[in-house]
C-alpha cells in the first residue's frame, strides 16, 4: 500500500496586496512530517503554486492511487468565495482555495476539486487538511498593518481578485466585495467521499470563522498547523483521527486564535489509524 502526499503552501499573492508569512513554513512543516511517516511527498509552493500545477499535480496522485493506498493533501494558503456559475449553490457563492495566479481569476472552486477527487479508485483513501478559511465577513479581523506580527487571517475577499462586473450585486445594485454565509457546513464536506475519507480544516465555516496566520517563537506558521503537528508529536501509536482532533481542541480555540478545527468524515474514518 502507498502512502502519497501533495503539500501546497502559498504566502505570495501578486496583485492582491494580501501576502501571508506561515504557509510556505506549514507545507515545509507537514511535508517533513509526513515523510517522516511513510509518505512519498511533493511540494508547492507560491509561484509554483498556480491553478495548473495545483490540478496537474492532485490529478496524478489522485488517478494513480490504487485500492489500499493513501492519498494525503495539504494547503495553506488564502481561502475565498467566488460566484457560482453552476446553479448548484443555494447562496450562489462557490467556495474555493486561492492558487498563487487568484488574482488572474484562477479559483480553484470546490466543484473542480470534487471532480478531481473523483478520478479515484475504489479503496483509496484520501485525507485533506486545509488551513485556510472562507467566511467573508472575516475581513475586519486582519491587522492593518500587513508587516505586524498580529495574526492575519486567511481569507481573501472577492473584491481582491474578480473583477467588478463579474461580482455579486446588492439590492441597490451596489457590488457586492464580500458577503455574510450562514452555512455552518464546511465547503469541502461535498468533496470528501463516505468511506475513508477524511478532512481537517482550521476552522468551522460561517460568520467569523477564520484561520489565523500566526507567529510562534519567532517563526511564522498557521495556527492550527503548528497545534495540529505539535499534538501528533504526542500521540500515541494507536491514536485515531477522533483523538487527534481532541488533542488540537485543547489549544484551539484560544483567546489569541478564536478558531474551532474541524474533523469531518464517517464513524469509521475517525477510527482510522492517524496517518497510517
Amino acid at each position: 500500500m502507498a502512502k502519497n502526499a501533495l503539500c501546497i503552501g502559498i504566502n505570495d499573492y501578486p496583485g492582491t496586496q494580501s501576502d501571508l508569512k506561515g504557509c510556505v513554513n506549514d507545507a515545509n512543516d507537514w511535508a517533513a512530517v509526513l515523510q517522516g511517516r511513510g509518505f512519498s511527498t511533493k511540494l508547492l509552493l507560491d509561484a509554483q503554486a498556480t491553478k495548473a500545477a495545483m490540478v496537474s499535480a492532485i490529478t496524478g496522485l489522485v488517478s494513480s492511487a490504487q485500492n489500499g493506498d493513501t492519498v494525503a493533501i495539504t494547503f495553506s494558503g488564502h481561502g475565498t468565495y467566488a460566484p457560482d456559475k453552476s446553479g448548484d449553490e443555494s447562496d450562489g457563492l462557490d467556495e474555493a482555495l486561492c492558487p498563487y495566479d487568484i488574482f488572474q481569476g484562477n479559483a480553484l472552486i470546490d466543484d473542480e476539486l470534487h471532480q478531481l477527487f473523483q478520478q479515484r479508485k475504489t479503496g483509496v483513501r484520501v485525507i485533506l487538511i486545509s488551513d485556510s478559511c472562507h467566511s467573508g465577513t472575516v475581513l475586519r479581523n486582519a491587522p492593518s498593518d500587513p508587516d505586524a506580527d498580529a495574526p492575519r487571517v486567511r481569507f481573501l475577499p472577492m473584491g481582491a481578485w474578480v473583477p467588478e462586473d463579474q461580482l455579486p450585486r446588492a439590492a441597490s445594485g451596489r457590488p457586492l466585495t464580500t458577503l455574510p454565509i450562514s452555512t455552518t457546513t464546511s465547503p469541502w464536506a461535498g468533496v470528501i467521499t463516505p468511506g475513508g475519507d477524511l478532512l481537517m480544516a482550521g476552522c468551522e465555516e460561517g460568520p467569523n470563522k477564520f484561520s489565523y496566520d500566526a507567529r510562534f517563537n519567532n517563526r511564522s506558521n498557521g495556527a492550527f498547523t503548528y497545534y495540529a503537528l505539535k499534538t501528533l508529536k504526542t500521540l500515541p501509536a494507536a491514536a485515531t483521527y477522533a483523538d487527534w482532533h481532541a488533542a488540537i481542541r485543547r489549544y484551539l480555540p484560544s483567546a489569541n486564535y478564536p478558531q474551532v478545527p474541524q474533523v469531518m468524515g464517517a464513524r469509521r474514518a475517525l477510527k482510522l489509524n492517524v496517518l497510517a
